[in-house]
């Protein structure tokens, strides 16, 4: 069972996204916040798996949460999920760098959401490859000059290859197919890159693998 928490100011669609989830056997919606405050005090004492996360809300907005959760050592295990009206706007961008795990559109369609929930509650990243080209491309135009990135010097060349993959968008499906590897060889690769990097999941992978330079705008296009 995957438990999730509902953190949006607006009724309505927390009432809608309630609705599709629970139909679901696998889901269970656990709690619900209408300010991102009663999202972290939640977070903290529910521990859902999925924290669906409105970015903008009273008393204390979506960024910030997603902040706090993500640096809570107790709630490692708690992914964020940001939703917006646009599919990339600023607030994007500083949610993925604060820790979010993706993002989601607030009028996709049912089963888009449900596949997303599952996605991240698994550990991946809900990051197309074309939002992820996106972001690179904001990241470029925020950040002039890279800093050098000596963690990467722990990672293998296998690893690096891998790497590129994962910030590309590509799932590990993908990535075993690009390197004719199995998928749970590219799963292991994923993971031991996580370790040695010490991210929290593949969205964190994405900014760590620009912001080193490692990725720049327009390559994998």
């Amino acid at each position: 069972m995957i438990p999730v928490l509902l953190a949006d100011d607006q009724t309505l669609v927390r009432a809608g996204f309630r609705s599709i989830l629970e139909g679901e056997d696998d889901i269970e919606v656990v709690a619900e916040a209408a300010d991102g405050q009663t999202a972290v005090d939640l977070a903290a004492r529910l521990r859902p798996r999925v924290v669906l996360m409105d970015i903008r809300m009273p008393v204390l907005d979506g960024l910030e949460a997603t902040r706090r959760i993500v640096s809570d050592p107790r709630l490692t295990d708690v992914k964020v999920v940001i939703l917006t009206t646009f599919d990339l706007d600023d607030y994007v961008y500083g949610a993925i760098k604060a820790g979010a795990s993706g993002f989601l559109v607030k009028d996709t369609e049912p089963p888009e959401l449900i596949h997303g929930v599952r996605v991240v509650a698994r550990g991946d990243a809900l990051l197309a490859p074309t939002v992820t080209r996106r972001l690179i491309a904001e990241f470029a135009a925020r950040i002039t000059q890279p800093p050098p990135a000596v963690e990467l010097n722990s990672l293998t060349d296998r690893e690096r290859e891998v790497l590129e993959l994962v910030a590309a968008g590509l799932s590990n499906e993908e990535i075993a197919e690009r390197l004719v590897l199995s998928p749970a060889t590219a799963k292991t690769h994923v993971s031991r890159i996580l370790a040695k990097l010490g991210a929290r999941d593949r969205a964190q992978l994405v900014v760590l693998a620009y912001e080193s330079g490692m990725i720049r705008p327009g390559w994998l296009s």
